[in-house]
Parts: C-alpha cells; sequence; structure tokens
C-alpha cells in the first residue's frame, strides 16, 4: 500500500514575525549572558564572550533573512 503524502503547501506569511522574535529573545540571552560576566571566572568568562559573538553573527544572518522575508511578501501582495 502506498502512501502519497502531499508536501504542505510553503507559507511564509509569519516568517518576519517569527525571525524578529527570534532576534528579541536572542538578544535577551546576549543581555543576561553579559550580566553573568560579573560572576564568570577566566574560563567561563571566554565561554560566555565567544557564545555571545556567534549570537551576534546569528542576529546579523536573521535581519538579512528578514529583509528577504519583508521583500518576498511585498512582492507577493502586489
Amino acid at each position: 500500500m502506498a502512501r502519497h503524502n502531499k508536501p504542505k503547501p510553503d507559507d511564509r506569511s509569519d516568517n518576519v514575525e517569527k525571525l524578529q522574535s527570534m532576534v528579541q529573545h536572542t538578544i535577551e540571552n546576549m543581555e543576561k549572558a553579559e550580566a553573568s560576566l560579573e560572576f564568570a571566572d577566566g574560563v567561563q568568562r571566554e565561554q560566555i564572550q565567544a557564545k555571545n559573538e556567534r549570537r551576534r553573527e546569528s542576529i546579523a544572518g536573521m535581519r538579512e533573512e528578514i529583509k528577504d522575508e519583508a521583500a518576498h511578501q511585498k512582492g507577493n501582495n502586489r
């Protein structure tokens, strides 16, 4: 018996909102990590700083994706 699973249609309608939420949560996590630096030792400080640098890179990527998604939505609303 063959199954005929159809892929779900590509619904990008809320991608911008989801990405913006992800950016906001990442910024909040960075701020919490920065606050924890006060209590961290040398190795922990380096780990936190490295993780926050990766977070900054992720935020930059998410912001680019937000631009792409917004342009896509604008193009589909014509």
